[in-house]
């Protein structure tokens, strides 16, 4: 991974992966990585390889680009929550249906060590380990 030069006070430490399907992939995530980066809520600590692979799921789709990111934050696991999903929004997100093709997807891998299990969040996700979406960006070195 990628370590980004910036000291940081925020007090969580959230993993955060990113996906995307449709569009020009790269340049959307070179887009959210300024959007975040200029976020007074957001230090962006680390960044991983680009990893390409084919979807799940819906298999009728193009392949993903996924990378990931830690950061840290003060905002709260919901809170955190909440503003990725406006920021996928923000960049295009429609969701027509279970694992459909995106422009954007979000989702907090883990905060600081926190265990929530409620409808709306469960952390950490509850299927990081079996993604090659998450292992091989934090496996490989950027």
């Amino acid at each position: 991974m990628r370590t980004v030069s910036k000291k940081s006070n925020k007090k969580n430490i959230a993993l955060i992966g990113i996906g995307c399907n449709i569009g020009n992939c790269i340049r959307r995530f070179k887009k959210l990585y300024l959007f975040l980066s200029n976020h007074p809520k957001i230090d962006i600590i680390k960044t991983s390889i680009i990893y390409k692979n084919p979807p799940f799921g819906y298999l009728a789709q193009n392949d993903f680009y996924n990378t990931i990111m830690i950061i840290k934050t003060n905002f709260s696991p919901i809170e955190l929550l909440n503003f990725l999903l406006y920021v996928e929004k923000k960049f295009g997100r429609v969701r027509a249906f279970k694992n459909a093709p995106r422009t954007l997807d979000l989702d907090i891998i883990i905060f600081n060590e926190i265990k929530i299990n409620t409808k709306k969040l469960i952390l950490p996700h509850p299927f990081f380990k079996k993604r090659d979406s998450v292992l091989i960006p934090l496996i490989l070195k950027d």
